[in-house]
């Protein structure tokens, strides 16, 4: 019955997620040779791991110029969601001047934590290793994503050499942190009790077992317990009606963030759930792409 439930409930996650993308995500991009498919960034225990590219217009393989990078992760509870439904944002993305990749990376239940965020870091570090090949200005990436893909790109912006995790995947010489991260409505701090049951499901796929067996795993996996002074500033959007991610995971990150003086701000929308649509995803996105220009460009 709780298995049941739990299907239920990612359907429902992931159509959420994919609806919160409104008209970017519905509608493709007239430019869709800007973007390149399913390159394989990395490989773990004989599984590929694929992002999709775009570069900005006019730009080709092997060119002099670099521009700064923002990589976009899907959500979906990390156990579903696709890299496509960002082909129209990374396009948009491109357009303004970034090489905008969209990250796959090894789902629940067949890979467990921290398989989602070795996957993420192996991205980055894919990028840098390939900086020549694609333009790429080494020195500044961005990530930006949704709900789980929020809590991963809060981890790219966090962790450090020394915090527990290792650098599978391939290219263990370049360095996995970005340097500016936005996210929406994504978990922070998954070690506290004040969760919905929903939530709680979800990440005990997510760990593999519960928060009362497996605690360290809990904290080692929550981006508020990696914060320190040399961490990338965040832009994180929550809405203050939102049932599965309560809008307090935002808060206590904005607080751990002021403690560490690190830049960035929460952005509260009123009474918006978990995702949004229409006029409202088009007005965040743009602030997105702004505060990406402020620390990127």
């Amino acid at each position: 019955m709780k298995q049941e439930l739990l299907k239920r409930r990612l359907f429902v996650l992931g159509c959420i997620a994919s609806l919160s993308m409104g008209r970017a995500v519905a509608q493709e991009s007239a430019n869709a040779d800007l973007i390149q498919r399913n390159i394989v960034y990395g490989s773990v225990d004989g599984t590929e791991l694929k992002l999709d590219l775009a570069l900005p217009p006019n730009r080709v393989s092997d060119s002099k110029e670099k521009s700064p990078v923002i990589l976009v992760i899907h959500g979906g509870g990390w156990q579903g969601g696709d890299k496509s439904k960002h082909s129209a944002e990374i396009q948009e993305l491109a357009k303004r001047g970034y090489v905008a990749a969209s990250i796959g990376y090894r789902l629940v239940p067949k890979a467990v934590f921290p398989a989602q965020v070795d996957d993420v870091r192996c991205a980055v570090r894919y990028l840098r290793a390939h900086a020549e090949k694609y333009g790429i200005d080494k020195e500044k990436f961005g990530a930006m994503g949704y709900s789980a893909g929020a809590h991963l790109s809060m981890m790219l912006g966090v962790v450090d050499p020394n915090d527990g995790f290792e650098d599978v995947g391939g290219w263990p010489e370049q360095d996995s942190k970005v340097q500016a991260v936005v996210g929406y409505f994504g978990p922070t701090d998954i070690s506290v009790a004040e969760l919905s049951i929903q939530a709680q499901l979800i990440l005990n796929a997510f760990i593999g077992d519960t928060r009362q067996n497996k605690p360290e795993a809990y904290r080692l996996a929550s981006p508020i317990t990696h914060v320190d002074s040399k961490d990338a500033p965040m832009l994180l959007f929550h809405g203050t009606s939102d049932p599965l991610v309560p809008v307090d995971q935002s808060i206590r990150m904005a607080t751990r963030l002021t403690e560490a003086k690190v830049g960035g701000r929460v952005e509260l929308l009123l009474g918006a759930q978990h995702g949004w649509g229409g006029e409202l995803i088009d007005e965040t996105r743009k602030d997105s792409v702004r505060f990406f220009d402020q620390h990127l460009q």
